[in-house]
C-alpha cells in the first residue's frame, strides 16, 4: 500500500496548500490511504467541524488531532458525528470521539490510524501514551486484522518520539512525529520494518516562527513581553510530511520518504 501522512495544518494557508495540492498527490502518487494532522487549522489553534470537512473534502481519509484538540468548540460535537477525526487516544476516557480506528482502504484493505500524547515538556499531565498504543496495537496485529497501521504521536521530545517508533517497530506501518512543525531529517525504516521520521513537519508557511506570523514571537523572545495574539503566517505553504510503501502481505515499510511539496523548502517526494 501507498500511504501519505502530512504534519500539522497551520491556519488559512495550510489550508490552501492541502486543498489545492493533495487531490493532484493523490492521483500522481497512486495514494491509497491518507493522514492529515489538522490540529491547527483553524486560526493556528484547533480545528473547526467545517475546516475538517474541507481537509477531508480535499483527500485526506483521516483526519488526526493533538493537545489544541478542542480548542475550537465546536469540535466536541463533529467528532462524534464524523468518525475519520482521531483526538489522541490517551487523554481522558470522558472525551468525546476515539483515539483510533480501523478503516476500510478499499479492495478489502483496512487500515488502522492511532494517535497519541507524549508526556515530556507537555502542558498536561498526560496517561502513559507506551502502554495505551501497545493496547490498541496487540488487539490489531500488523498483516492480521490491519493490512497498514500509521501511528501519530503528537509530542515535544525528539527522544520520547524516537522511543514510541522503536516500541511500535515491526508492529505498525509508519510511526510519524507531529506537533513541533520542524520536519527531521531522519527518515529510516527501523529493523523491524517500521517507517518512521521523529517529525513531520508542518503543512504552513516556513518564513514564520513554527507556522505564526514571526513579528510576535520575536517580540517575546527578545524583550520577555507580549503584545498581540500569536496569527498564523499567510505566504505559501510548504506540504510536510511522510510517505511510506508497505508490502502488502506483512505491512511492513519497503519504502519511506520525506515529502516536501510547494511553499519555501526544497521540495521531496516519492
Amino acid at each position: 500500500m501507498r500511504l501519505l501522512f502530512l504534519g500539522d495544518v497551520v491556519g488559512r494557508s495550510g489550508r490552501r496548500a492541502i486543498t489545492e495540492t493533495l487531490p493532484r498527490l493523490r492521483q500522481d502518487w497512486a495514494l491509497d490511504f491518507v493522514v492529515v494532522n489538522g490540529e491547527n487549522a483553524s486560526g493556528g489553534m484547533g480545528l473547526t467541524g467545517a475546516h475538517a470537512k474541507l481537509l477531508l473534502e480535499a483527500g485526506a481519509d483521516c483526519v488526526t488531532l493533538g493537545d489544541h484538540a478542542f480548542d475550537q468548540r465546536d469540535m466536541a460535537q463533529a467528532i462524534e458525528h464524523e468518525p475519520r477525526i482521531l483526538r489522541p487516544l490517551n487523554i481522558a476516557k470522558v472525551a468525546p470521539g476515539k483515539g483510533f480506528r480501523l478503516f476500510d482502504a478499499g479492495k478489502g484493505r483496512k487500515v488502522l490510524v492511532v494517535q497519541a500524547l507524549g508526556q515530556v515538556f507537555m502542558k498536561n499531565p498526560y496517561a502513559d501514551p507506551y502502554s495505551a498504543v501497545d493496547q490498541v496495537l496487540k488487539a490489531h496485529p500488523l498483516g492480521g486484522q490491519a493490512n497498514a497501521i500509521m501511528v501519530d504521536f503528537h509530542a515535544e521530545a525528539t527522544s520520547e518520539k524516537m522511543a514510541m517508533g522503536h516500541w511500535c517497530d515491526g508492529r505498525a506501518s509508519m510511526v510519524v512525529g507531529t506537533h513541533t512543525h520542524v520536519p527531521t531529517a531522519d527518515t529510516m525504516i527501523l529493523p523491524g520494518g517500521t517507517g518512521f521520521q521523529s517529525d513531520a513537519g508542518m503543512c504552513g508557511d516556513y518564513l514564520s516562527v513554527i507556522g505564526m506570523d514571526k513579528a510576535e514571537p520575536m517580540r517575546r523572545f527578545i524583550t520577555g513581553m507580549s503584545k498581540e495574539r500569536f496569527t498564523p503566517a499567510a505566504g505559501p505553504a510548504t506540504l510536510s510530511g511522510l510517505f511510506v510503501e508497505t508490502d502488502d502481505a506483512s505491512g511492513r515499510a519497503i519504502r519511506a520518504v520525506p515529502v516536501r511539496q510547494g511553499g519555501r523548502l526544497a521540495e521531496a517526494g516519492p
